[in-house]
């Protein structure tokens, strides 16, 4: 088992609860975790990426070598543009739809999504509409998560659990919404998928 991810977006996405919920998830199965900060964390606005390697084996590097991802998972569609280099030909991005302008000269969506649109794998979502219709708006990055999920080889069930994991200290009601968001997001993406 095998699974290269891109997390990518802006500060204050939820980058750092994706990678915790799925480092958690790793962590429950016994697998191996390599996790990688390479910019942006410290800013909310400003560009976030971070590279997450897990296995069945003792991994060596941190970060994703260009070309080898397995999945690219983007809170931000104009953020899965900039990583789209590291996508192996057989991967996946999963993106949001919701376009995020923090910078002054932000493309036009049109011509942003017409680049998405040339990937044989993807699978794009309003993650925010989703986790709106659950009654959990802040929970768009589990929606993406979710919409995820497909592509990576641990059930769902066990990063279920990281997701209970990572927001247990929030009471019974976050973890319930949170999860609730993460099974809208995989509903979606295969019903897409089909």
């Amino acid at each position: 088992m095998k699974a290269d991810i891109i997390l990518a977006g802006v500060g204050g996405q939820g980058i750092l609860s994706i990678a915790a919920a799925l480092g958690a998830a790793t962590l429950n199965e016994g697998l191996y975790l390599k996790q990688a900060e390479t910019h942006g964390m410290s800013q909310r606005g400003g560009a976030v990426v971070s590279h997450l390697r897990i296995a069945d084996y003792p991994i060596a590097s941190d970060l994703i070598p260009l070309g080898k991802a397995d999945i690219i998972i983007s809170v931000e569609p104009m953020e899965s543009l900039r990583y789209l280099p590291y996508l192996s030909e057989t991967g996946f991005l999963v993106t949001n739809e919701v376009i995020f302008e923090n910078i002054p000269n932000y493309p036009l969506s049109e011509k942003i999504f017409g680049e998405i649109k040339k990937l044989t794998n993807f699978v794009a979502l309003n993650a925010e509409q989703l986790a709106r219709d659950v009654g959990n708006p802040k929970a768009s990055n589990m929606v993406m998560l979710g919409a995820s999920s497909p592509f990576i080889e641990i059930s769902s069930e066990i990063i279920e659990k990281g997701i209970a994991k990572v927001f247990e200290r929030k009471g019974n009601l976050v973890v319930n919404s949170n999860i609730e968001a993460f099974r809208s997001g995989k509903d979606y993406a295969t019903k897409y998928l089909k």
